[in-house]
């Protein structure tokens, strides 16, 4: 029998607090009510749980040597063909959800979700998914002038999308400026990535692309000073822990974080949302105030529609 149990999380929260009652519930069976009960705490009121069997170091405090992390928010435009593909999506959006009441919206989850992805997608290139979109992107302008100071001033990027088709885009744009690149995507076999990580790190070639849900955890790649973000992620420690592939032990320089955000756009609301998801993690860990989860009244606020009136 085992007779002490510890839990060693990087990310103990990233997106509700279900995931505290989850680890606690092997590590400390009994410290927590049952999950029902749990689900009516606070965030405060978690945090006064767990205070005393939490352990909590940041990087900051453990590696007081790593050079600063400069996070950017690189803005740009929708162009007038991706304005007007990305105003019809979100106002048949709106349509469909307006007035609809939080269990009607709990029910449409999957197609509302969806729905909000092919909105992301259109901001990023209506080309993700229109092989004959002949139109300007507003985003694919705002990454080819970022790259193109970047190869001007002898930078080497680490570039993150959810979109494997963006990371094409992105590929081509390379090349356009006579840029070298490895790629790196859920298919990239094991073996193929040990050797491009070390082969970047000594110098080879200028950028990594890399799919954020597939290099966001394991990958040493200090070689890069720079890291963009083409698209963002609902959750800010998946994002973190993809940054930290470049901003961690071994690295020398400054790292730069660019997030690509087009104005006017859910991109705005979903930078705020993670605002308030890293406030969940600091107060269920540090015992500060905040909320969790993508609730209908979050995906409301999202797509811009009122409350319905009760």
């Amino acid at each position: 029998e085992v007779k002490h149990c510890f839990a060693l999380s990087g990310t103990p929260i990233e997106n509700k607090l279900l995931e505290i009652w989850s680890i606690f519930s092997i590590v400390m069976p009994g410290l927590l009510p049952n999950k029902r009960e749990f689900l009516k705490l606070s965030s405060t009121q978690v945090a006064r749980y767990i205070k005393p069997f939490i352990l909590r170091r940041r990087k900051e405090d453990v590696l007081p040597e790593l050079p600063d992390l400069l996070e950017m928010t690189y803005t740009n435009e929708l162009a007038d063909k991706q304005k007007a593909m990305y105003l019809a999506q979100l106002r048949q959006m709106q349509k469909s959800i307006a007035g609809a009441s939080d269990a009607s919206i709990s029910r449409q989850k999957i197609e509302i979700l969806s729905g909000i992805t092919r909105l992301r997608q259109i901001c990023n290139s209506p080309s993700l998914f229109m092989e004959d979109y002949d139109g300007e992107s507003g985003k694919v302008e705002s990454l080819r002038m970022l790259l193109a100071q970047l190869k001007e001033n002898g930078h080497r990027a680490l570039i993150f999308s959810q979109f494997r088709g963006m990371l094409d885009i992105a590929e081509k744009e390379l090349k356009a400026l006579e840029m070298t690149s490895y790629k790196l995507t859920g298919s990239t076999p094991s073996a193929d990535r040990q050797e491009m990580t070390k082969a970047f790190n000594k110098g080879a070639k200028d950028v990594f692309l890399i799919s954020l849900k597939a290099g966001g955890v394991g990958l040493n790649l200090t070689g890069a000073d720079t890291v963009i973000l083409i698209d963002l992620w609902w959750n800010p420690a998946v994002e973190m822990q993809a940054i930290s592939r470049a901003h961690r032990i071994g690295q020398k320089s400054t790292v730069e974080v660019y997030r690509l955000i087009t104005r006017g756009t859910i991109e705005e609301k979903i930078l705020e949302l993670q605002e308030s998801k890293k406030n969940l993690v600091t107060t269920v860990l540090d015992g500060n105030e905040s909320r969790s989860s993508l609730s209908a009244e979050e995906i409301r606020e999202i797509l811009g529609v009122d409350e319905p009136v009760t």
